[in-house]
């Protein structure tokens, strides 16, 4: 269709009032050719987060009750309400860094008919505690430096499941594919978690490519106490446990050798870290460790919990106790 917008931003909301003025403003500033769409989905939010969009008169809203959002199932709908010819997922505390993020995140689709799935770089907010920062930075950098594109697909060399599973790593806080794609041959499965993991192993065991981004970046590194980023770490283990994916139990001594590693590992990057004063610096030293403590501890519980019991899953999961609360 010679009007159709070349791309929809697709922003899913829930209560995100914190960086989603800042993230339409900067989605709107996009320079990139052709018309952009620009697509609110909210499942229920209580704060003020809807008469921000209210703000926006060109943003498109469509709101759904809480109890009927999914991860993969929403970004479907998204999808099939989309106008444009590819689909950008943005969370609601996914900011672009540029005005190019999107023209950056749209040009490998450019490069081959095969490339249905494009995933941008995500950049950790300035006080992000520093076992997530370095995480983040660490798991981006593996992809490719950002002066290249990075294509993954499968062939004769993928031979077991680490391999599958790192050319598969797909994250669409940050991404795009094929409008049609996602509607015709490939959507989301509507699973509790995950859904985008199982999204880039669905597409590359079909024999399709995607492509990492490393310039069409974001802002975005998830706000969380101590406790909540450990529930995140169990509904993210759970999750990949509940889709298939071979994670095996973790032993007591297991989760002592990577805690201590990881406390030594972060200790030598917080005395180099050029980002933090001394008085940081201190600061971090004493209060990372916990961070890494909470995190090996909710794994092994993750690796052991009955993924079959739904009680024993609440119990541990973040997501469950924000919708209790």
């Amino acid at each position: 269709m010679a009007d159709r917008p070349v791309a929809t931003v697709a922003i899913l909301t829930y209560n995100g009032e914190t960086y989603l003025r800042r993230i339409l403003e900067m989605v709107g500033k996009q320079e990139v050719d052709g018309e952009v769409e620009i697509l609110v989905i909210d499942s229920g939010s209580t704060d003020s987060t809807l008469g921000i969009v209210a703000d926006f008169p060109s943003v498109r809203l469509h709101q759904i009750a809480n109890s009927e959002f999914g991860h993969g199932r929403t970004r479907n709908l998204a999808a099939q309400l989309a106008a444009g010819e590819f689909v950008a997922y943005l969370t609601h505390d996914a900011i672009p860094t540029d005005t190019s993020w999107l023209r950056e995140l749209l040009a490998p689709f450019a490069m081959d008919e095969k490339i249905v799935a494009v995933m941008g770089k995500q950049v950790p907010r300035a006080n992000c505690f520093p076992l997530l920062k370095y995480e983040i930075k660490g798991v981006f950098a593996g992809f490719g430096p950002d002066f290249g594109t990075t294509v993954f697909y499968k062939d004769d060399f993928v031979r077991d499941d680490g391999v599958l599973g790192a050319i598969s790593f797909y994250s669409d806080v940050n991404s795009a594919a094929r409008r049609d794609f996602l509607v015709d041959t490939i959507p989301y499965r509507d699973v509790r978690y995950a859904e985008d993991q199982l999204f880039g192993r669905d597409l590359i065991e079909a024999g399709y490519r995607k492509a990492y981004a490393g310039r069409a970046a974001v802002e975005h590194s998830n706000d969380l106490t101590l406790d909540e980023y450990g529930r995140r770490i169990f509904d993210e283990t759970v999750g990949l446990r509940q889709i298939g994916f071979p994670i095996p139990p973790m032993s007591r001594a297991g989760q002592l050798r990577l805690t201590l590693r990881g406390v030594v590992g972060d200790t030598l990057r917080i005395l180099r870290d050029p980002d933090f004063s001394w008085k940081r610096r201190l600061y971090w030293l004493a209060v990372n460790p916990a961070y890494q403590i909470a995190k090996w501890r909710s794994y092994r519980d993750s690796t052991l919990v009955d993924v079959t019991d739904d009680e024993a899953v609440k119990a541990g999961s973040l997501e469950h106790s924000r919708k209790r609360g």
